[in-house]
C-alpha cells in the first residue's frame, strides 16, 4: 500500500477540532457507576495450563452492566506473595481471548497480565472466543461498529468500553496486584480500548495503544473503505439520512475524546501505510491525549513508515518492554 494520508510533516502537526457531545462526562459517569454496583470479581478458577513458569486463572469479571466477562490471567510461576505491576490488554477487532498460553510475554518479564475477552467476538481470526453480547441492536451491518448505533445507550461500545474500564477494576482488586501500577495496552481495536480504559480509569501508570482504532472516527470514515469503519459507510449507503444521528451515537466512543481525559505517560505506535486506521486518526489522538491533564504526562509515538496495519509487532512489543521497565522498575 502506497502513502494515501497527510504527509509526514502535515500529521506532526496534525490537531483537528473535537467534535465530542456535551454530555460526555455525564454519559460515561453514570454508565461507569451503574456497573460499579456489581462486585467486580464473579469467579478465578486456576487452570492446568501445562506451563511450568507461569501461573494461569480463568477470571470471570463483572463488566457491563454486571455481565460476566472472561479473561486470562497470568503471572510468573510462584510469585502470588508479590505486589507486582500489571498490564492489561485488549484485543483486535473480531478476536477473543483464545488459549491462555497465547500470549506470556508480559507475565515472561515479571507483569501479571490480563487480557480480555471482547464480548461477541472471537470468531474472525484467532482462536475463539467465550464471552456473548447479552445487548440488544436495531438494524446493524454484520460486526460491531453499527450495532446499536441509533442511540449510544445501545450501541455495543457502551458495552464493551465499559467491560474495558471494569477489566483495569477487576486486574487491581486481585492478590499480588501493585493498584497503583497497572498498565492498559492494545493494538488496533485494543489500543482504542486502551485510549477509552486510560480516560476512564484513574491512578493507571501508563498505556500503549498500537495503530488504534476507534479515533477520529469521523475522519476515517471519510478518507478509508477498509473495514471496520468500512461497516459505518455500508450502513450509511442505505440510511442515508442518519448521517449526523449515526456519527453523534459514534462520537460518544471516540478514542480521541476519552483519550483526553487521560492522565497516565502513553508509548502510540502509527504506521504510515495503515488504511484500517489512518495515521491521521491515531495523530489525532495522539496529539489530543491527555489534553484535560493539570499537567500532561510524557508521550511518546512510534512511527513505522513501510508498514500498514500490521504496525510493529515484535519490533514494537521490544519497545514497550524497555519503554515500561523505566516507569514501573
Amino acid at each position: 500500500m502506497a502513502l494515501f494520508d497527510l504527509p509526514l510533516d502535515e500529521l506532526e502537526r496534525y490537531l483537528p477540532e473535537l467534535d465530542e457531545p456535551d454530555d460526555l462526562d455525564a454519559f460515561w459517569a453514570s454508565t461507569l457507576a451503574e456497573a460499579r454496583r456489581h462486585p467486580v470479581l464473579l469467579a478465578a478458577e486456576p487452570v492446568d495450563t501445562g506451563l511450568r513458569l507461569v501461573e494461569t486463572l480463568d477470571l470471570t469479571f463483572a463488566g457491563y452492566a454486571g455481565q460476566p466477562v472472561r479473561a486470562w490471567v497470568t503471572r510468573p510461576a510462584g510469585s502470588s506473595g508479590d505486589a507486582l505491576p500489571a498490564v492489561v490488554e485488549y484485543l483486535g477487532y473480531g478476536g477473543g481471548r483464545g488459549f491462555a498460553h497465547e500470549r506470556l510475554a508480559w507475565a515472561s518479564a515479571g507483569y501479571v497480565h490480563l487480557v480480555m475477552d471482547s464480548r461477541g467476538q472471537g470468531s474472525s481470526w484467532g482462536a475463539g472466543g467465550h464471552t456473548p453480547d447479552e445487548g440488544g441492536s436495531g438494524p446493524a451491518v454484520p460486526g460491531v461498529m453499527t450495532r446499536g448505533i441509533e442511540d449510544p445507550h445501545d450501541h455495543y461500545y457502551r458495552r464493551l468500553m465499559t467491560d474495558a474500564v471494569r477489566a483495569v477494576d477487576a486486574v487491581r482488586a486481585l492478590p499480588g496486584v501493585d493498584p497503583a501500577r497497572v498498565t492498559v495496552a492494545g493494538i488496533s481495536q485494543g489500543g482504542g480500548l486502551a485510549l477509552a480504559a486510560a480516560g476512564l480509569s484513574d491512578g493507571l501508570v501508563a498505556a500503549m495503544p498500537d495503530v488504534p482504532f476507534l479515533c477520529h472516527i469521523r475522519r476515517a470514515v471519510g478518507i478509508t473503505d477498509s473495514f471496520p469503519y468500512g461497516e459505518v459507510v455500508q450502513y450509511l449507503a442505505v440510511h442515508r439520512g442518519a448521517v449526523e444521528s449515526a456519527m453523534r451515537t459514534l462520537s460518544y466512543f471516540d478514542a480521541m475524546h476519552l483519550g483526553r481525559r487521560a492522565t497516565a505517560p502513553a508509548l502510540f505506535s502509527v504506521a504510515l501505510r495503515d488504511t484500517t486506521c489512518p495515521p491521521s486518526t491515531v495523530y489525532a489522538a495522539y496529539h489530543h491525549y491527555a489534553g484535560l491533564a493539570p499537567t500532561r504526562p510524557a508521550t511518546q509515538i512510534e512511527v513505522y513508515e513501510f508498514n500498514d496495519h500490521e504496525g510493529g509487532q515484535a519490533h514494537q512489543l521490544d519497545r514497550q518492554l524497555h519503554w515500561l521497565r523505566s516507569l514501573v522498575g
